[in-house]
């Protein structure tokens, strides 16, 4: 299994930059497999971490809860914290 990694600079916008916050934040409706914006922005907060996370790098969220989540391991943290399993 072969995986390839892609860094790409994006100036101000960088998301290995600890504090980024270049632009503004977005306001989504989370969809099942997709999301409405509701306010134009750069990036949405990961309900767990709080790390600003870019729209086009967004791909864990919940429907039932309307969060966004930064990786598949905070998303399945955050589920087992709120049903207790």
């Amino acid at each position: 299994m072969e995986i390839a990694l892609r860094r790409v600079y994006v100036g101000a916008m960088n998301r290995f930059e600890p504090h980024f916050a270049a632009g503004r934040e977005a306001k989504l409706r989370f969809l099942d497999g997709d999301y409405q914006i509701a306010v134009q922005g750069d990036y949405v907060r990961c309900a767990v971490s709080g790390q600003p996370i870019r729209l086009d790098e967004l791909r864990y969220w919940s429907v039932a809860r309307q969060e966004a989540y930064a990786s598949a391991e905070l998303a399945l943290k955050r589920h087992l914290e709120l049903d207790g399993r």
